[in-house]
């Protein structure tokens, strides 16, 4: 799978990077990673996927290859700056259909892309996002007023993990099969450990701090419900059966109200992609190309 590095000066005052394929004339996949990955470290997924599409990889603020840019600009400003990335890298695809893909924090912003440029998409796949409740939402509005947001158990989990080792040899005895990565395939677990890691002069350390992971964690998107229901974008949601028990119930809640979104749940957790690559890729293919 041939990747080009691609860059953007964005309007938020600093850039962002990204990968994709050589045009070939095939429909464009534009890609969106979950928080604290980016997008390469779904290789073994894309490059099932490379089969049927040209890809367009965007790191958001503070991951993979993009600058850290300072305080964290939200994640409805994230959803507007890869739109942005996107209208000047969409040049090289010429006329090709564009489809949308993004799992957990980036299946979110991908829905409020959805929702804020509903004729860029011909279809979308989403997949494990975390779709914070109308009530959840509330207690994050009130922990902001109060204070309390920094405290949320997934934003301090952030900030506490490591973020340095000596070499990847040594990263890869730290983290293998452990926590996040338990049940991931080898392949994606060495991509994890090529692509969210960068070369310093002491060693190797994540791309995207823990503190930057743990903004994320610790906010969250501004006006999700009535964005949701502006998608009218042909959607498919594929949830892992062993995730947040938050995300099962939002999806029934998006699909009980807009006829353009159904559901599929598959066997796996919140990284059930990385556990099963290729099934995932021939289910994303199948909706995307309306495959029977």
């Amino acid at each position: 799978m041939q990747l080009l590095p691609w860059s953007h000066a964005s309007s938020a005052g600093f850039t962002l990077r990204g990968w994709h394929s050589p045009a070939s004339g095939k429909p464009v996949l534009h890609f969106l990673h979950g928080n604290g990955y980016c997008g390469r470290v779904y290789q073994p997924l894309l490059e099932h996927l490379a089969e049927d599409f040209d890809l367009w990889l965007c790191d958001v603020q503070g991951h993979g290859d993009s600058d850290h840019g300072g305080r964290f600009h939200g994640w409805n400003r994230s959803a507007e700056l890869a739109l942005e990335a996107f209208a000047e890298g969409r040049e090289r695809f010429a006329e090709a259909p564009v489809f949308a893909l993004g799992h957990s924090f980036g299946g979110v912003l991908s829905s409020l892309m959805l929702a804020q440029q509903p004729q860029l998409f011909q279809r979308a796949v989403l997949l494990d996002p975390v779709l914070f409740s109308p009530a959840m939402i509330g207690v994050m509005a009130l922990s902001d007023v109060v204070g309390l947001g920094r405290l949320n158990t997934l934003a301090s989990k952030a900030r506490k993990r490591r973020r340095q080792w000596p070499d990847r040899d040594a990263a890869y005895a730290s983290l293998h099969g452990r926590g996040m990565f338990r049940g991931w395939t080898e392949a994606a677990f060495v991509a994890y450990i090529e692509h969210a890691l960068g070369d310093t002069e002491q060693g190797v350390q994540l791309k995207c701090r823990p503190s930057r992971e743990a903004d994320i964690f610790g906010s969250y998107p501004k006006r999700l419900w009535p964005s949701l229901a502006k998608v009218v974008t042909p959607t498919e949601v594929i949830y892992g059966q062993r995730s947040y028990p938050f995300v099962a119930k939002s999806v029934a809640r998006w699909c009980a109200s807009n006829p353009h979104v159904r559901a599929q749940v598959v066997d796996g957790g919140h990284c059930f992609m990385q556990e099963q690559p290729t099934a995932t890729a021939e289910r994303v293919a199948n909706f995307l190309l309306q495959r029977s």
